[in-house]
């Protein structure tokens, strides 16, 4: 049986794009996705890391904040035309205003996740810059809560990752496209 989400197309805009903050399972949930849907599946941060030629970590430290968010939302707008699959993004991809300008009219996944849970699923290996701080639990709760209203304005619809398993997470991710391509 075909899934209505699965439409194969050359290039094109992505079938699915998951935002989120830091640990919500937006590139684990992506896999689960894309496994079930026979799509491809690309991940903004990974995109930069491979245009950069370094990791996300030594972009911030070496050009700063801003020359990250640039090379973001570049290669943001360019997946959005060009990755006919699921397309998991930075957590901090929607602070562009032109990235969430690009964002609208797609069908955009909110991850939530709850702070302990989010802590327990990140690395604490210095890769997330954000939370290299002495207290990273406060500084991710800081983070997601200022993020969280641009989030919920881009959103099609959330769902709560905290205690799921990325298959859970996709199940319900698609029993809601499936309600929705049939209402």
């Amino acid at each position: 049986m075909s899934h209505p989400v699965r439409e194969r197309r050359p290039g094109g805009p992505p079938t699915i794009v998951l935002i989120g903050p830091m640990g919500s399972g937006k590139t684990t949930v992506a896999t689960e996705l894309g496994r079930r849907l026979e799509l491809p599946v690309a991940d903004t941060d990974t995109l930069v890391e491979e245009r950069a030629g370094c990791t996300v970590a030594d972009l911030f430290a070496d050009r700063g904040e801003g020359a990250f968010r640039e090379l973001e939302h570049r290669t943001l707008v360019e997946a959005l035309d060009t990755h006919a699959g699921i397309l998991a993004l930075g957590g901090g991809a929607v602070l562009d205003p032109r990235s969430r300008h690009a964002l609208r009219g797609h069908r955009v996944v909110l991850l939530q996740v709850d702070a302990a849970e989010a802590l327990r699923r990140l690395p604490d290996d210095g890769s997330r810059p954000l939370l290299a701080e002495a207290d990273p639990g406060a500084a991710w709760v800081a983070v997601a809560r200022g993020r969280r209203p641009l989030y919920e304005a881009i959103a099609t619809f959330a769902v709560d990752t905290t205690g799921r398993t990325p298959a859970e997470v996709a199940d319900q991710i698609l029993d809601r496209l499936d309600r929705e391509h049939h209402d």
